[in-house]
């Protein structure tokens, strides 16, 4: 598992058997006790040359978060003149699923604010997936519960995590997550 990541699509992951993905979970929450490490399924968002495809939903939400329209409104929000373009990737949380604390500063992706647009109709605080945001010692921790139809924005860095979605959530929690970025420089 080199840096933490380890892709597999949903039919990678079942053809693992049931041995073999209850060893990789036992290394994936090791490495979530000290360092970075998540466990979600993850959509990656069409890249700019794919955009056309009008039947696909993320296509057409990747459109509109690079829309100018939309660039000026988040540029005007977030008082960063600087972002050319976002990017990002539909998640689903399902029980057992987490992301833990980090403040996606990663060098050379001139990221300037973070997003989640929750697409979770109904989500108990209780069911987990909280978008939390750790200040100072980590003693104090404020929570975004997902919700349908919102926009959470926030700066980078930030340090921030997704809570353990519990065995008792009945449905997954969906977001579309990314970032608003500056262009690259030459």
């Amino acid at each position: 598992m080199p840096d933490g990541i380890l892709e597999y699509d949903t039919r990678g992951w079942r053809r693992l058997g049931v041995r073999r993905r209850r060893a990789l979970e036992e290394r994936i929450f090791a490495q979530a006790r000290d360092g970075f490490q998540y466990r979600y399924e993850g959509l990656r968002v069409p890249e700019a040359d794919d955009l056309d495809d009008d039947a696909d939903p993320l296509a057409c939400f990747a459109r509109l978060m690079d829309s100018e329209p939309m660039l000026d409104m988040l540029r005007r929000i977030t008082g960063a003149p600087d972002i050319g373009f976002s990017d990002g990737h539909a998640t689903a949380y399902s029980p057992g699923d987490f992301l833990t604390e980090h403040d996606d500063d990663v060098p050379g992706k001139g990221r300037v604010a973070a997003y989640v647009f929750g697409l979770t109709r109904v989500w108990r605080p209780e069911w987990g997936g909280i978008l939390m945001f750790h200040e100072g010692d980590g003693s104090t921790v404020t929570g975004h519960v997902p919700r349908f139809n919102t926009l959470d924005l926030f700066a980078v860095p930030q340090q921030h995590s997704v809570s353990l979605v519990t065995p008792s959530a009945p449905v997954r929690r969906y977001a579309v997550t990314g970032w608003l970025r500056r262009e690259e420089s030459a």
